[in-house]
């Protein structure tokens, strides 16, 4: 998978040894360098672009003003910066990752490689195959239950076992599946894996906080792996 990036840096020295950088991972395609973010923000609003690495203080147009610019939503952004001030801000702007200067390549690649986890899961999302039906059958007691997927509130993995929690059931029912076998077989625009042991109902959400979402009462902890393309998910539905 490629991953095309533009680097836009005002300090020479810092252009060149990012672009150095770029060049030595091979799945990072760079489409261009600037020196200000008024050229960066032109060249991505009319170019396909997927990453930018960004300095944050630029003459002009600041890397943290071009962010809140882009026409491209899906374009993602790692911050370059002399100044950790500057991170808590970053990431208000939903920044995939955030390098201190001066960094050197393994932290690079490590901020690169975030970057080609994150585009791999909304890949995988987009190409995953839609369910026609509203309802699966699933094994349970020695029958093939039906679920309705307005019924669920979310699914949980253990071990070699799957809990379905829904709303007409007091109690989980209990199949002998794995949560990535059932992650396959579930429509990507009404359900998502949060955690590696939770898979949730979108439409099921009452409320998110901080890094959970409540779901019948319950708080349910959104891990590190896919809390960029659940917050991509909500950033889309947020007024």
């Amino acid at each position: 998978m490629n991953i095309t990036c533009i680097i836009a840096d005002d300090e020479p020295m810092a252009l060149d040894l990012i672009e150095d950088y770029v060049n030595k991972t091979a799945f990072l395609e760079l489409k261009g360098k600037f020196s200000n973010g008024l050229d960066a923000l032109n060249f991505v609003n009319q170019n396909q672009v997927d990453l930018l690495f960004l300095d944050i203080q630029m003459p002009g147009l600041t890397g943290m003003e071009m962010s809140k610019m882009l026409i491209n939503k899906n374009c993602r952004i790692i911050f370059t910066t002399a100044y950790d001030k500057y991170a808590v801000d970053g990431f208000k702007v939903d920044a995939l990752d955030y390098l201190l200067k001066p960094f050197d390549y393994n932290e690079f690649l490590t901020a690169a490689n975030k970057a080609l986890e994150w585009f791999k899961l909304v890949k995988q999302a987009d190409e995953k195959p839609q369910v026609a039906a509203d309802y699966i059958f699933i094994k349970s007691d020695y029958k093939q239950i039906r679920i309705d997927f307005d019924d669920v509130y979310y699914f949980e993995g253990l071990k070699d076992y799957v809990k379905v929690w829904t709303k007409s059931r007091q109690r989980p029912l209990l199949t002998l599946m794995s949560l990535k076998t059932l992650e396959e077989n579930l429509p990507a625009d009404r359900f998502m894996r949060i955690h590696r042991s939770f898979i949730i109902a979108l439409n099921a959400i009452e409320a998110i906080e901080r890094n959970h979402v409540v779901i019948n009462g319950e708080m349910i902890i959104v891990a590190d792996k896919y809390k960029d393309i659940f917050n991509e998910f909500v950033e889309k539905r947020s007024i």
